[in-house]
């Protein structure tokens, strides 16, 4: 979310850069119409994990791709500043519940990683699908592709 200041755009205090799965069919959420009308990929080639405990910092872990790179499935918006007429996009990630085989690394959430299909690609990023039962099976925890994990000492220090 984005608030609108003298000159432009910056982010809101509600800002979020993710939105749980469980979001996305609840009206009047924010990611409600954006699942339905603007969905987005944001290709990566790995994600950073931290796992707390009492809000402490345990362990922090690297995911990557064992080969290539991993697409996460997105919504997305543009902004227009009402007086500027400024255009500003944003994006957030969706997260499922950790998979089971990964709950030892970060027990919380994970990012919807989307199994690189051409035709799942297209659909998913189509303004034209507004079908988005065609996707229920993504928001299940699944690992698409083979992961690398990697133990580091932090995640701003790697």
């Amino acid at each position: 979310m984005l608030d609108q200041i003298v000159n432009g755009c910056r982010p809101s205090t509600y800002t979020s850069f993710t939105t749980h799965f469980d979001k996305l069919n609840t009206q009047g959420s924010a990611g409600y119409l954006a699942y339905r009308l603007s969905r987005c990929i944001i290709a990566v080639k790995g994600f950073g994990e931290t796992e707390f405990v009492k809000k402490i910092p345990v362990h922090y872990c690297d995911m990557a791709a064992q080969e290539g790179g991993l697409l996460f499935d997105g919504l997305c918006r543009e902004w227009v500043h009402s007086k500027t007429g400024q255009h500003k996009r944003s994006c957030s990630v969706i997260t499922l519940p950790p998979h089971p085989k990964l709950k030892h690394i970060h027990s919380k959430a994970r990012p919807l990683i989307l199994p690189q299909d051409n035709s799942l690609v297209d659909s998913w990023l189509s303004k034209e699908v507004t079908d988005i039962n065609q996707f229920n099976h993504l928001l299940s925890p699944q690992i698409p592709q083979p992961l690398i994990a990697q133990q580091i000492e932090k995640h701003n220090s790697y």
